[in-house]
């Protein structure tokens, strides 16, 4: 915080100091070499690509989260969260093999797939 007399007195004062303020913040970003390695990684075509793919990854979290209740642990300890999230992944990544294989025509997968798919 700034003394508002220095502010009223200062040749830089327009565009900063706003008559009748009592105090004054002034605030000073600091860019470290990993943000200016970040902002050059970002204008990469690697980076350019790899984030065209991020919706599908994203789309994958938000199912995981809200059809799935990976939103918040239903037990307690690292433990219990690792067996939640193993068993999570395990019944999303079900779900989509049988979505490809319902797709090539299998008709007993298919009946599974619909089965399973109730209970979720």
């Amino acid at each position: 915080m700034f003394d508002v007399e220095k502010c009223k007195v200062c040749p830089f004062r327009k565009g900063c100091y706003k008559d009748g303020a009592k105090t004054k913040s002034y605030y000073v970003s600091i860019k470290s070499t990993e943000h200016q390695e970040q902002k050059a990684f970002q204008e990469t075509e690697e980076f350019k690509l790899l984030s065209k793919e991020r919706y599908k990854i994203e789309a994958k979290n938000s199912e995981l989260k809200q059809r799935h209740g990976y939103k918040k642990a239903i037990a307690a300890g690292l433990f219990g969260m690792q067996i939640q999230g193993a068993t999570t992944i395990f019944a999303v990544n079900l779900k989509r093999i049988l979505k490809l294989m319902d797709k090539k025509g299998d008709k007993i997968l298919s009946t599974v797939r619909v089965k399973f798919l109730k209970k979720n």
